[in-house]
C-alpha cells in the first residue's frame, strides 16, 4: 500500500532559486573552472560543491583571497556572465507549481537567492520562471548569506508573513540550515545534493526528488496547502 501524501498549511513560500526553480550546473562548472584556474584554487567540481548555496561575495573572499570591494564586484559579474552563457534552464515542475501559486496567491511567495540582484533577474528570464510580485531576496538585500537567516527572514518580510509561517524549498544545505535558523519548516529537493547527504547534513522536514512531486491548493481563505506526494 503505497504512503500517504504528506501535507502542511502554511502562509507563504519561499523558494531558493539555483538548484530548486533552475538548473545552471553547466555554467557554474564552466565559471568554477575559469575562476580555478585563475585564482590556482585546484579542483574546480570540489569548489562548485563546496560553495553551492553560498553568495559569491563569501566565496570569492573566501577562496579567491579579494579584499578589494570593487575588484570583488567586478569579479561576482565576470562569474555570473559566464553562468548566464551557460544556459540556465528551468527544473522539472517548477514552472507548474509557480503557476498554481500564482493564481492562489500570487503575493505570498518569493524567491530568495544567493546570487546577485543582477544576474538574478536575467536567470529567471532565461529560464522561463515568473518573477514573484512580492519581488525577491538578492544577496545584496542581506548582511549575512545562508546558511544565517537573514535571506529567509527578509523573503518572509517581502511578502508580509512571518518566517515560522512560511515554507521553504531548498536543494543546498546551507540554504536548509537557513530555512530552519529562520524558523520555518522546509522542503527540500534532491536535485543538487544526493538524498542521503541532505537527511544526514541538514534533517529537512520533507523531502522530494524535485518539484513535480509538490501542489498547492487555497484554504481557510488567505492559507497555503501544500500536498507532498510520496516517491
Amino acid at each position: 500500500m503505497a504512503a500517504p501524501a504528506q501535507k502542511i498549511v502554511v502562509d507563504a513560500i519561499l523558494f531558493d532559486m539555483d538548484g530548486t526553480l533552475i538548473d545552471s550546473t553547466p555554467g557554474v562548472l564552466k565559471a568554477w573552472a575559469t575562476f580555478s584556474n585563475d585564482y590556482s584554487l585546484g579542483d574546480s567540481e570540489r569548489m562548485a560543491h563546496d560553495t553551492h548555496g553560498r553568495r559569491l561575495y563569501d566565496t570569492l573572499r573566501e577562496y579567491c583571497k579579494i579584499t578589494d570591494e570593487e575588484r570583488l564586484h567586478e569579479e561576482i559579474d565576470r562569474f555570473e556572465d559566464e553562468v548566464i552563457r551557460g544556459g540556465p534552464v528551468a527544473l522539472p515542475g517548477a514552472v507548474e507549481l509557480l503557476t498554481q501559486l500564482q493564481a492562489l496567491h500570487s503575493t505570498r511567495w518569493t524567491i530568495v537567492t544567493s546570487a546577485s540582484n543582477k544576474y538574478t533577474p536575467r536567470a529567471l528570464r532565461v529560464a522561463g520562471i515568473p518573477f514573484p510580485e512580492a519581488d525577491i531576496v538578492t544577496s545584496n538585500d542581506v548582511s549575512h548569506g545562508k546558511p544565517h537567516p537573514d535571506p529567509y527572514l527578509a523573503g518572509a518580510l517581502k511578502c508580509g508573513i512571518d518566517a515560522k509561517n512560511c515554507l521553504v524549498v531548498e536543494d543546498a544545505i546551507s540554504g536548509i540550515k537557513a530555512g530552519h535558523a529562520a524558523g520555518a519548516k522546509v522542503l527540500a529537493v534532491c536535485t543538487s545534493t544526493p538524498r542521503e547527504r541532505l537527511l544526514a547534513s541538514a534533517e529537512p522536514d520533507f523531502i522530494v526528488p524535485d518539484l513535480r512531486s509538490v501542489t498547492v491548493s487555497s484554504v481557510f481563505g488567505d492559507k497555503i496547502e501544500v500536498t507532498i506526494e510520496p516517491v
